[in-house]
């Protein structure tokens, strides 16, 4: 089964920009596959501000989200594989989604299960667990 987290983040997006706020991405920049100015990256994490005005060719598609922008006046395409996106939020509110960092960086995405979760135990029986994301 595809990843979730390329149609969580256009629908987030969709919702931010429907009621006038500005999207901003969270991307883990660390990763070679990823394509950021890099003078901008602090503790290996970048944020984006990727919203209509601000961007030009936003493409968020199931493997990676790219546009171009420009950066302190120096234009340049930008390239985030989707696994080193780790959140999508309102600048003005905070309000949007975090994801749970994935491992194997710039792939596809890898679905993340109760295997993952229940630290070997093999048990077959684990029940999937909610909780809040603030």
């Amino acid at each position: 089964m595809t990843s979730n987290r390329p149609y969580l983040i256009r629908a987030v997006y969709e919702w931010i920009v429907d009621n006038g706020l500005t999207p901003h991405l969270l991307v883990l920049a660390d990763n070679p596959n990823v394509v950021v100015p890099r003078r901008y990256v602090e503790d290996g994490k970048i944020v984006l501000n990727i919203s209509p005005i601000a961007v030009r060719g936003l493409v968020i598609g199931n493997d990676e989200i790219t546009f171009s922008g420009r950066f302190g006046g120096a234009p340049m395409n930008v390239v985030v594989p989707v696994s080193q996106a780790t959140a999508i939020y309102a600048r003005e509110n905070g309000k949007g989604m975090v994801f749970a960092p994935e491992e194997g960086g710039g792939g596809p995405d890898k679905p993340t299960g109760s295997d993952s979760d229940s630290g070997g135990s093999g048990k077959g029986g684990d029940r999937p667990r909610l909780r809040v994301v603030k």
